[in-house]
């Protein structure tokens, strides 16, 4: 294997029909594929795979301090500028909120369950977070904040997808974050 490239290892299945699947086992990636796949179907379907879990990894890596710089241009760009947080971070004890805000240290707290997300579902998060910052309660002019972000729909019914998906009870309708 090579410095920057893993090894990849192609699996085919019988039972396989439609789904294509990829996941790590050690330094290799294996992906899963029906048996009747075409050699041309394989490749395109191997380094879309490859390149999709590659993403996911580096976004379960991102650190504290990306997660300050994060919400700093989200605050910028959807906040104008009003909700500047001390701290971000990543936090593994929060199972029942996605994440949290403590306004009088102006501290943010992300649960560890975002990594690997989408980035505009932790966007989504930051910015709602933040906007406690501007508006401690979950008032009406704490949601017009929140609705500045643009895909806020979208990412409130991923995270009620996925907490359904994972048999999670999501956040209480009120907080959602």
């Amino acid at each position: 294997m090579s410095g920057s490239s893993p090894e990849i290892e192609v699996r085919r299945s019988r039972r396989r029909r439609r789904t294509v699947s990829a996941y790590r086992d050690g330094d290799r990636i294996v992906v899963l594929i029906p048996a009747t796949m075409s050699k041309r179907d394989e490749a395109t379907w191997v380094a879309d795979m490859v390149a999709r879990l590659e993403r996911k990894e580096r976004r379960k890596h991102r650190s504290d301090s990306d997660l300050l710089a994060r919400a700093a241009r989200l605050n910028d760009l959807y906040l104008g500028g009003l909700a500047v947080p001390e701290s971000v971070r990543w936090v593994t004890n929060q199972t029942s909120r996605w994440g949290s805000c403590t306004p009088g240290d102006r501290s943010i707290r992300l649960s560890t369950r975002l990594q690997g997300m989408p980035d505009w579902v932790v966007d989504y998060v930051l910015v709602h977070e933040l906007a406690h910052l501007i508006e401690a309660g979950h008032t009406r002019e704490f949601w017009a904040w929140v609705e500045r972000y643009p895909r806020s729909e979208r990412a409130r019914g991923y995270l009620l997808g996925w907490s359904a998906g994972a048999d999670v009870e999501p956040p209480s309708s009120e907080s959602e974050a």
